[in-house]
This record gives structure tokens, C-alpha cells and sequence, in this order.
């Protein structure tokens, strides 16, 4: 059974309508309540995961069921560059990109892991006695922490990223 696909964007549209319908897929499964509540907390991580890393989000969600089998399924596009690239592998549970399978899939992924860019991020440092001037001045740290990602991995059966070009599908499964 596949759930309607869903789609979803960074002004928070859909965001709403993903989980209400992993909701109402669960309940109409016979799911429990704790059953039900981790795959609404696997859509909500998932799409929050998404928008930090990508930034710019056009996304859609659906959730394809097979018995008491769960994949959440999420595919967007981003433009692609190197730390976007090992923050969504790493994320993944056995840290390869799925698209890379065969032979043909692998020397694609070489050729798209040597030709994405460097990230175009500027850090730039202010001195003391000028950032206590800035009125609302706010420390922002540059690394994102994973804590998205580590929930999936942790309660999550599979977590899966295929990425090829800028198209990047995430599949999260969980069997009960």
C-alpha cells in the first residue's frame, strides 16, 4: 500500500499533512500508539534533517507499506556540494550511497564525488569589543550536530540515502 504523495517545501507547507498522514496510515494498520508515534517522529526527523542539510527544500513524502513493514520515503533536489554530500551519506546506515550499486551506479558516483565543489561557506570572526556592540549578536555554530540523523539510525530499522547529481531519495524503513 502506498500512501498519497506529499508535497513538501522549506516555507513549512506539507510539513503538517506528512505526519498526519503516517498518522492515519498507522492507525489504519492496527498500529499502536508507540508503534504509530515512531513513525511520526521518522517523518518528522527525516523532513527536518532534509531542510538543514539541503537548505532550500522541494520535496515530496510518501510512505509505502507491506505488512507491518514501514518505508518512509523522501526524494528532493539540492545543489550539491561536498559537505552536503558526506553529511547525507553519514547519515545513512551503512554509510554508502545506495545509488552507487552496480558497476556503472559506482563510476558514476566517482565522477560526481570528484566534480562537486567545495563548500562556498565564509566564517568570519568578529572581535570581541565589536560583537558586544551588535545588538542581538548570536554565535551560531557552524557544524551541524546530527541529532536527526542519530535518531533514525538509533530506533530505525534501515536508513537509506541514494544521491545521483542533485536528486537525493531517503528511504527510512522500520518492520514491527
Amino acid at each position: 500500500m502506498k500512501s498519497d504523495v506529499i508535497a513538501i517545501d522549506n516555507k513549512g507547507t506539507g510539513f503538517k499533512e506528512a505526519v498526519e498522514a503516517t498518522k492515519k496510515l498507522a492507525e489504519f494498520n492496527g498500529l499502536n500508539a508507540t508503534d504509530s508515534l515512531h513513525l511520526q517522529l521518522f517523518t518528522e526527523e527525516m523532513l527536518s534533517m532534509v531542510r538543514i542539510v539541503t537548505g532550500e527544500v522541494k520535496a515530496s513524502f510518501w510512505v509505502d507499506q507491506e505488512d507491518k513493514t514501514y518505508d518512509l520515503n523522501l526524494t528532493t533536489e539540492t545543489v550539491m556540494d561536498k559537505d552536503k554530500r558526506a553529511t547525507l551519506i553519514s547519515a545513512s546506515s551503512s554509510r554508502k550511497n545506495e545509488a552507487a550499486g552496480s558497476f556503472l551506479g559506482m563510476l558514476r558516483d566517482a565522477f560526481e564525488q570528484a566534480m562537486t565543489a567545495d563548500s562556498d561557506k565564509v566564517f568570519y570572526e568578529l572581535p570581541d569589543d565589536v560583537a558586544s556592540d551588535v545588538v542581538g549578536h548570536f554565535v551560531d555554530d557552524p557544524e551541524y550536530d546530527q541529532y536527526e540523523a542519530s535518531v533514525l539510525k538509533k530506533l530505525a530499522d534501515d536508513v537509506k540515502i541514494a544521491i545521483r547529481g542533485g536528486k537525493v531519495h531517503m528511504t527510512v524503513r522500520k518492520a514491527f
